[in-house]
């Protein structure tokens, strides 16, 4: 089984797969791999857009249809929800490109401005362009992470490096469930 092939069949796919949700870690490594000839860095970006507009699309929805009453069951911080809401209809351009760059606010940020009833009209280009913009930026930091790496990693072993590239995957999965069971505690708490 080697690696990089791994990486090259299914790289995009993992992409767009790992930036639904919060993926910066995804996006940066998306990056590294473009660096190393893996993936073609315009795709990578594509391919981390559109995972990055298809979560934040998905959570807008739902935030749109059910927001409010999920929002009820967060009573304790009322005072911020309502501040945030009263920011997003004041800032909406600011705030819906805004949210993925907020550590954090990721996933709740979609959802609290489509309870906030911004219209589809104006959060859709909004969360293109934003994805686009975030892909870029991200992706473009891992290329040149890559770029600072790259010579050091030509000076190791082909089997250490395989070890590298496994242990990067292996650390990708283990944060991608530590995430997915913080969000199901989270929403345990909340029930």
């Amino acid at each position: 089984m080697d690696i990089n092939a791994l990486i090259a069949q299914y790289g995009y796919a993992a992409l767009l797969i790992g930036s639904l949700a919060e993926g910066e870690t995804i996006t940066l490594l998306g990056g590294v791999a473009a660096h190393q000839g893996l993936l073609k860095f315009p795709l990578a970006v594509l391919a981390v857009a559109l995972g990055g507009m298809i979560g934040d699309q998905a959570l807008y929805l739902f935030g749109r249809r059910f927001g409010n009453r999920a929002l009820t069951r967060f009573s304790r911080h009322q005072k911020k929800i309502d501040r945030a809401q009263r920011l997003i209809l004041r800032y909406p351009v600011w705030f819906v490109i805004g949210t993925r760059f907020m550590y954090g606010f990721r996933v709740i940020g979609p959802l609290l401005i489509g309870a906030s009833r911004v219209p589809p009209k104006l959060f859709i280009p909004l969360n293109i362009a934003g994805a686009l913009l975030w892909a870029l930026i991200f992706t473009t930091l891992g290329y040149l992470g890559g770029e600072v790496i790259a010579p050091w990693l030509a000076r190791v072993d082909q089997h250490l490096k395989h070890y590298i590239w496994v242990a990067l995957a292996v650390a990708i999965v283990v944060l991608l469930r530590l995430f997915l069971k913080r969000r199901s505690r989270r929403r345990e708490n909340q029930d």
